[in-house]
């Protein structure tokens, strides 16, 4: 179903996430090599094996020549029932040695077997080895690299969170910048009076034309009273 999909690909996520493929190879390559040292010692157990019928073999043709010289002895002492005995017992041990050379030729069978078996997976061992080196200095290599990118991905970010940062410190600066260029502007225009200067312009100039008046009362005042030669007389009060 497609539940039980989602959860062994979910399984199988998991599981490479935990197996280091290092760790399976070098485990493998132990099992392989533990493998060929059963080989080679099934290997001696059969050389042994074949060399104790070999001995066995060669002993049972001693017992032939010796049963044919007791054969030949009692027909020279008129026995000939105790040579027929002997006679007996030599096609018995022949047989016997025929048996074991078969025995011998089947356990040299099985040793050639063995010992391709063993070359052929000695060799492969050589290059599963091989192999196992090259797969463990390339993943090595790609968990570096994998290291490597998750840090530079954080330092990315950093950098990405300090430009945003920077770039919201100069926009501010810029519109401070702007604000303060036209409150200038307005200071120099009149249009907005600096503090301790009053809070309109007009009324500014207003009084500056009340006093000119004033003086100028002032000044005729003076005028008129050199004119006529009398005393000074009281000058107006401005308004």
């Amino acid at each position: 179903s497609r539940l039980l999909m989602v959860f062994k690909a979910k399984a199988n996520s998991a599981l490479d996430r935990v197996e280091d493929p290092r760790q399976m190879m070098d485990y493998a390559y132990e099992e392989q090599k533990q493998l060929l040292v059963k080989t080679k010692r099934g290997l001696v157990e059969v050389a042994t094996s074949k060399a104790l019928l070999q001995k066995q073999a060669e002993t049972l043709r001693g017992k032939v020549h010796k049963v044919e010289d007791q054969a030949r002895r009692a027909l020279g002492a008129g026995r000939e029932d105790l040579a027929r005995i002997a006679l007996e017992r030599k096609h018995t041990i022949t047989a016997q040695i025929v048996e074991m050379d078969q025995q011998v030729t089947e356990v040299g069978e099985d040793e050639r077997r063995l010992t391709e078996t063993e070359q052929q997976l000695a060799m492969r061992i050589e290059e599963f080895k091989t192999r196992r080196d090259v797969v463990s200095a390339r993943y090595t290599a790609a968990k570096a690299q994998v290291r490597i990118n998750e840090a530079f991905t954080g330092v990315s970010g950093e950098f990405a969170d300090l430009s945003m940062a920077l770039g919201r410190a100069v926009e501010k600066t810029e519109r401070m910048q702007a604000r303060a260029g036209a409150i200038g502007s307005l200071i120099e225009s009149g249009a907005l009076a600096l503090p301790g200067e009053g809070s309109d312009r007009v009324e500014q100039e207003l009084a500056k034309v009340t006093v000119e008046r004033a003086i100028d009362d002032d000044m005729a005042a003076l005028k008129a009273e050199l004119e006529e030669g009398d005393g000074p007389p009281a000058l107006k009060s401005g308004n």
